[in-house]
């Protein structure tokens, strides 16, 4: 039996995998990519008898090669909280797909493990921008609150190391980055004693602070929306930018439009008072999906950015 691990390469996907493969060791093959490369099953052949194990990345992108590698007789296991649409009926697929807007992959992992790694599914729930979660779940752990701010500052910066075009953005490979975590059960041991997380600190901080200069292109009482450069610091920190701006006006629907060659590349926050909406708006487009409070568009041509500033008014 081959164990093909394939997990979205943000902070969610991340410690879904490492809680799982902490409770489970295994020889594993890794299938990742950057933050929106949700596709991934295309990239994955099986035999009689491999394991699957799918991790935040959405059911309905992926729903014809998961039935592909279930009908070559694999099996498949399948924690997501983005928009599943059908989910096939096959005796060898088991699904934990939970869409509410206050869940996240590492969580539900969290859930079918008992709660066994739960530092590492309050990071992954920080970096997905579920505060309020993360504190409630963090509530067994019961540590000092500035050890949540450690845990906070961690699952941001795993996060915005999926942020990106290519694989070429990143400041780490998400299958490198997970790696470098595989070896730490504890993440308070994986902060205070990996040198690689200084490298992606520093790298965050540095892109926040260039973001952080630019004014919106369009902003009223309940929408900002922001034009970011062609730029790889502007790519990386697009969607954490978003986060940021997300926690400091919760009544306010965000968008970050990061030019492209011949577009742009979106990520849209609703307002965290509302936390619902930004996948319907992004999926009007052909490029888009995501979830409730957080979504995107891989591919917004030039000559729809007003339709675009038209339908996210509209939405929020």
């Amino acid at each position: 039996m081959n164990y093909i691990d394939v997990f979205n390469g943000d902070a969610d996907g991340i410690c879904a995998l490492h809680q799982l493969r902490l409770a489970k060791p295994v020889e594993n093959q890794l299938v990742t990519g950057v933050k929106r490369d949700i596709s991934l099953l295309k990239r994955v052949e099986v035999s009689a008898g491999d394991y699957v194990t799918v991790l935040d990345i959405s059911l309905d992108k992926n729903r014809d090669d998961l039935v592909r590698l279930l009908d070559a007789g694999a099996q498949a296991i399948y924690f997501d909280h983005h928009f599943a649409g059908d989910i096939p009926a096959h005796p060898a697929l088991e699904t934990h797909i939970n869409t509410d807007a206050d869940i996240c992959s590492s969580l539900l992992v969290n859930d079918y493990l008992g709660g066994k790694y739960l530092a590492w599914a309050v990071t992954a729930a920080y970096g997905d921008n579920l505060f309020i979660a993360a504190e409630a779940a963090a509530k067994p752990l019961n540590v000092a609150s500035e050890k949540l701010e450690q845990l906070k500052t961690l699952g941001t910066c795993i996060n915005y190391n999926g942020y990106g075009s290519s694989l070429d953005d990143l400041i780490y490979h998400p299958d490198a980055l997970y790696r470098l975590i595989q070896p730490y059960e504890n993440p308070f041991d994986f902060i205070e004693n990996e040198a690689g997380y200084k490298t992606l600190l520093d790298g965050y901080m540095d892109d926040l602070e260039n973001a952080r200069q630019l004014n919106p292109a369009f902003a009223d009482d309940s929408h900002a929306l922001f034009v970011l450069p062609n730029e790889k610091w502007a790519r990386r920190v697009s969607g954490i930018y978003a986060n940021d701006l997300a926690q400091q006006f919760t009544d306010r629907a965000h968008a970050m439009l990061t030019e492209k060659d011949d577009g742009y590349l979106v990520s849209v926050r609703a307002p965290l008072n509302n936390k619902t909406g930004a996948d319907d708006l992004c999926r009007q487009f052909e490029t888009g999906g995501g979830r409730k409070a957080a979504a995107g568009i891989n591919h917004l041509p030039k000559n729809d950015y007003d339709r675009f500033l038209q339908a996210f008014q509209q939405a929020f």
